[in-house]
């Protein structure tokens, strides 16, 4: 799992309006236990003082290249000796323009042409420089280099004008910084994963549905992302915010979530199946609101479709985990839905136990293989089951990749 803690990270500020965001991503990352130290341009001290950096930082803010107390070390190769990666946010059209040519004419862009820890470029500024010829040249070559650079969001510019150029939010680059540490044992692959709920219409008003808030799903997908992998979500209704990176598909009813999954199975060479899919659907949905009447009211269900055993049916090379939510006979049931449904790994979990099942941060959980293998993990936060989980998934691709070079 990705970690910053004890990390020493070098947080470039050039000059640019977004400077205040910076304040924010080095609260993050101190926070998430990383060593920080600040490098300022000149510009960007016209923005936010170097006082507040130093008081959230703990650390000297480095702001000029000849300065006395910071050139004793040779300020600029000591900053880019104890780098652990280097963030640049806000990056402007100067500095990356410096960046791509070559040039090293002050603190921060000496700093960087000196490191090789990795760089991470957020850039922030007016839509008409960003789409210029002469800055998308330079993203160009910088990408070709190396460099990580952060698509900037849509939406209302502080110039007054409205499209890309801003600055992600520090969550966002702070994500990226994580992405970027994690070693990536999942790069070239194409994750599917479904996450959430989904609910079955009785009226326009009413449907039936469970409990699952996403979270396992959506921890696995953020995960599988941050160790190199192209992901796709397919969610139900769920009231979490999409992971960084992560392409995900709205879906409502099980039908919905089966159209979904079949259309994106085929690219897909990782298919983790943690969505809480409702087993029956009514037989027929009421146009208008069912209106109270005495007595009893009944509804007659049919089945969804199973989407789990229709892609365990119809596997050839990818790897396919399912998850099975279950109050009793816990390992019986596992068992007997790995097998029936064709699964290398199979996730159980008892709802019923404390930090286990919906709607909590943690999970207990079994891993099944399809060797026979049966692993008890401890509870954790569903971040680690995530990492632990695709850990597994990464040794199955490992093995595949052996097996066909042995044939």
């Amino acid at each position: 799992m990705a970690t910053l803690e004890g990390k020493q990270i070098v947080l470039g500020v050039s000059g640019g309006i977004a400077a205040y965001k910076a304040v924010e991503l080095l609260r993050l990352l101190t926070k998430a236990g990383a060593e920080v130290s600040v490098v300022m341009t000149a510009n960007a001290c016209e923005f936010v003082t170097p006082l507040t950096f130093q008081t959230l930082s703990n650390n000297p803010v480095h702001t000029h290249m000849f300065d006395l107390y910071q050139e004793k070390e040779i300020g600029h190769i000591s900053l880019a000796d104890k780098a652990d990666m280097c963030v640049v946010a806000p990056a402007t059209a100067n500095i990356m323009g410096k960046l791509s040519s070559g040039i090293a004419d002050d603190l921060l862009s000496t700093t960087l042409m000196a490191t090789k820890a990795p760089v991470v470029l957020a850039p922030s500024m007016n839509v008409n420089m960003y789409e210029s010829a002469a800055l998308q040249h330079n993203l160009q070559v910088l990408t070709q280099r190396g460099f990580h650079i952060i698509d900037p969001d849509d939406g209302y510019l502080a110039c007054g004008w409205e499209g890309k150029g801003k600055l992600p939010s520090p969550e966002h680059i702070l994500a990226w910084i994580e992405r970027v540490l994690t070693p990536a044992d999942l790069a070239g692959e194409r994750v599917l994963v479904s996450a959430g709920p989904t609910r079955e219409e009785i009226d326009p008003v009413r449907y039936v549905s469970n409990y699952s808030s996403g979270k396992m799903g959506y921890a696995i997908a953020r995960s599988a992302w941050e160790r190199g992998a192209e992901v796709v979500l397919v969610s139900g209704p769920t009231a979490l915010e999409a992971p960084v990176g992560v392409r995900r598909v709205s879906v409502t009813s099980a039908r919905e979530m089966y159209a979904a999954v079949m259309h994106e199975l085929p690219e897909a060479s990782v298919v983790i199946k943690a969505a809480a899919v409702a087993d029956y659907r009514p037989c027929s949905a009421a146009a208008q609101k069912i209106k109270k009447k005495p007595g009893t009211m009944s509804v007659e269900l049919e089945p969804n479709p199973d989407i789990l055993a229709q892609i365990g049916a119809q596997k050839t090379e990818q790897i396919v985990v399912g998850f099975a939510a279950e109050t009793h006979d816990i390992l019986r049931h596992a068992q007997e839905k790995l097998q029936r449904k064709n699964l290398d790994i199979l996730v159980a979990n008892d709802v019923t136990a404390a930090g286990a099942g919906f709607d909590v941060e943690t999970n207990v959980v079994k891993f099944l293989h399809a060797d026979g293998r049966v692993e008890d993990m401890p509870q954790q936060s569903k971040v680690e089951v995530a990492y632990a989980l695709l850990d597994r998934v990464s040794a199955c691709i490992t093995a595949n990749r052996k097996s066909k070079r042995a044939d």
